[in-house]
């Protein structure tokens, strides 16, 4: 991760000051954890101005190149902020140091602030349903470099998702779901580019032998990638997640036309993050 990267939060949290008010905490920290700016305002002057002007106060010392925001109600107001400054917003799940700081404050206060609403599950498009899909394993020390090696068109192996970053053994085995697409392959890679991976869930149902695969993506939407009635995939499906277990929920999804092994749409090196 970029060293030169800070995590925020802009939200309403649920205490009031001593009229009654509801206010705002803005929470800035940077990749390590390291608090950057913490203030809190009423909710009247929770606007575009006064984040300006908070921001204004701390980077003129320093600036970073990005800030990620994991609340889909803050991006907006956070991005027209940093704009301001020639900084980029990312909206991404992958916060982990600045949930760690607001699951403390959410200790003190008996909520969670980073739990978010999350619509149903939508189908996947009709026009890029695979021909066929897989459940397959990787050892930790050997799945960076194989898929990095490989000419594939569309890659994304988050730095903070390395098996080693882990402290994952290199015999680990990684869970993994490769998809064969056949014609629609490079189409159905893009089309994941575009909504951004996060995890991909094996759901049982109350059936024993059936079963779902659903895929996490972008800041809280769900995507139900695979459905199937078939006692030795529900078996396989559970094994996926016990792997998981063990991985430290490390896992990954592989888009191919085929299964010659000769020609690759695209990779994705996925994690669960808790919303």
């Amino acid at each position: 991760m970029n060293r030169n990267t800070w995590q925020a939060d802009f939200y309403k949290i649920p205490f009031q000051n001593r009229e009654n008010d509801p206010q705002w905490q803005l929470l800035l920290c940077d990749a390590q954890g390291k608090i950057i700016c913490q203030a809190i305002c009423e909710q009247k002057e929770a606007n575009l101005t006064w984040l300006v002007c908070q921001l204004e106060s701390i980077v003129h010392q320093e600036k970073p190149e990005i800030i990620q925001v994991f609340r889909p109600q803050s991006v907006n107001l956070l991005t027209l902020a940093a704009e301001k400054f020639g900084i980029k917003v990312e909206a991404t799940r992958r916060t982990p140091k600045l949930k760690e700081v607001l699951k403390k404050q959410g200790i003190d206060n008996n909520f969670n602030p980073v739990k978010l609403e999350q619509p149903p599950p939508q189908t996947l498009p009709e026009n890029l349903w695979g021909e066929r899909w897989q459940f397959v394993t990787f050892s930790g020390g050997d799945i960076i470099e194989f898929f990095s090696d490989r000419p594939i068109p569309i890659v994304d192996i988050p730095d903070l998702l390395l098996p080693m970053n882990l402290g994952l053994a290199s015999t680990v085995k990684i869970p993994g779901i490769i998809i064969y697409g056949d014609r629609t392959s490079m189409y159905l890679a893009r089309w994941l580019a575009q909504v951004k991976p996060v995890a991909l869930n094996y759901i049982p149902t109350q059936l024993e032998k059936s079963g779902g695969l659903v895929l996490e993506s972008g800041l809280v939407d769900r995507w139900i990638l695979a459905t199937f009635e078939d006692s030795e995939m529900a078996q396989a499906a559970q094994q996926y997640e016990l792997r998981k277990n063990d991985s430290q929920g490390l896992h990954f999804l592989v888009v191919q036309p085929d299964d010659s092994g000769i020609t690759y749409s695209g990779f994705w090196l996925l994690r669960h993050e808790e919303i």
